[in-house]
């Protein structure tokens, strides 16, 4: 697979566009948090990550928004080119900022789904990938036919309840707590103006899991 044929606006037509979060230090890519497998089950009960979700709210009601995310999930599902145009613009972004969230709304879809993102990831090695996920048993599935992810590729599987115990199935993963703990690497962005600023711990895979304060 070559991702030469591309320019910067077609590969963007392609996967439906890049997001670029005023916190993080570099892209993502969103979807509708709507079509969350186990995130549609969590919005309904109180005292999980998912309840009162902020990507089901707000701007994310505008039709455009509302619209563009679909677009993007239409594309990872049924655009052949997907997985080169997404690497295309990494790799094109990459002198700029060689870090790559998933989703920083919305979830992967099925085993289908995140083997097209692991082949990005293997496409773009100077970068290192993000993945935030509530589905465990697709990763497991994963894990279970393929046996690992790509070195630059880190997934955290996140607790489903607040303040619950992460994943003890997967080495990397993600909690949402109501107070600070010592047994978990804490997020720093509430204290620093809710930016990542210099902190890379999401990305870091001596760190086992990263807890984020609820809010």
């Amino acid at each position: 697979m070559t991702t030469t044929k591309y320019t910067v606006a077609t590969a963007m037509k392609e996967v439906g566009g890049l997001g670029k979060p005023s916190k993080m230090p570099g892209f993502s890519y969103n979807l509708p948090a709507w079509e969350c497998k186990v995130g549609s089950k969590l919005v309904k009960i109180e005292g999980t990550p998912c309840f009162n979700c902020y990507a089901r709210k707000g701007r994310y009601n505008f039709s455009n928004v509302k619209n563009a995310l679909y677009n993007r999930l239409d594309k990872v599902e049924n655009n052949p080119k997907w997985v080169g145009a997404m690497a295309f613009l990494i790799n094109w972004y990459a002198s700029k900022t060689t870090h790559f969230r998933w989703h920083d709304s919305g979830d992967i879809q099925s085993v289908k789904h995140l083997t097209k993102i692991v082949e990005v990831c293997n496409l773009t090695p100077s970068v290192k990938h993000w993945l935030p996920t509530q589905e465990a048993k697709v990763i497991k599935e994963y894990l279970k036919d393929y046996g690992s992810f790509p070195s630059n590729l880190i997934v955290r599987v996140s607790a489903s309840k607040v303040d619950g115990k992460p994943h003890k199935f997967h080495e990397h993963t993600s909690t949402v707590v109501t107070e600070k703990t010592s047994e978990s690497y804490t997020c720093p962005a509430p204290t620093q103006g809710n930016e990542c600023k210099d902190c890379r711990a999401c990305w870091d895979k001596r760190v086992s899991n990263v807890a984020y304060l609820e809010h």
